[in-house]
């Protein structure tokens, strides 16, 4: 009887141990190494171009259904950024701007805006920081600042106001970023 089991034990064990082995791990980085973490995709069909420029513009509009939860619109310029650099994309050639507007606007202010409206810290914060140490423009809607009541003084510091998330997108996209929205 105890064979058996033992058996049945070590195959489990052996089963569980080889798979999550081969499991695939997302990781962050090489850019913003607290935020964005993707997964290394072996010979995709599509090849990727290491020596094209890529120049996205994000447009973020949705927000999460907590104000404790960081948007993960706003991370995905995290995720475009390191997983072109994992797959040998030089950060030179990467180009990512945000423009932020309507529902997603409060994920924008500092946290002390943040604590006097809901009380609790901004989730965004850190990764917002994060981008615009790595010179990603931050882009706030003037015209969602002035419906949500948003102060320029709330912002956090560094996010840029534009009259209007419409006028930031067209000029972004003359100078040749592709939109990203989803």
């Amino acid at each position: 009887m105890v064979k058996p089991l033992l058996f049945s034990f070590l195959t489990i064990l052996f089963i569980f141990f080889h798979f999550s082995g081969n499991s695939q791990v997302s990781k962050s980085g090489p850019i913003i190494n607290d935020f964005g973490k993707v997964y290394k995709i072996e010979n995709p069909d599509f090849k990727i171009h290491v020596d094209k420029e890529y120049k996205a513009v994000i447009d973020v509009t949705g927000k999460p259904d907590s104000h404790s939860q960081r948007n993960p619109l706003i991370e995905t310029a995290a995720r475009f950024l390191n997983m072109h650099a994992q797959s040998g994309v030089p950060a030179e050639k990467l180009k990512v701007a945000l423009v932020v507007h309507g529902a997603a606007s409060k994920d924008v202010i500092s946290n002390e805006a943040y604590q006097k409206r809901y009380g609790k810290d901004n989730p965004n914060t850190k990764l917002i920081k994060s981008l615009l140490q790595t010179e990603v423009p931050v882009i706030i809607c003037g015209q969602s600042v002035t419906y949500h009541k948003i102060e320029k003084s709330d912002l956090i510091d560094g996010v840029q106001m534009a009259l209007s998330a419409m006028t930031a997108l067209v000029h972004l996209q003359g100078e040749g970023y592709q939109l990203i929205k989803f």
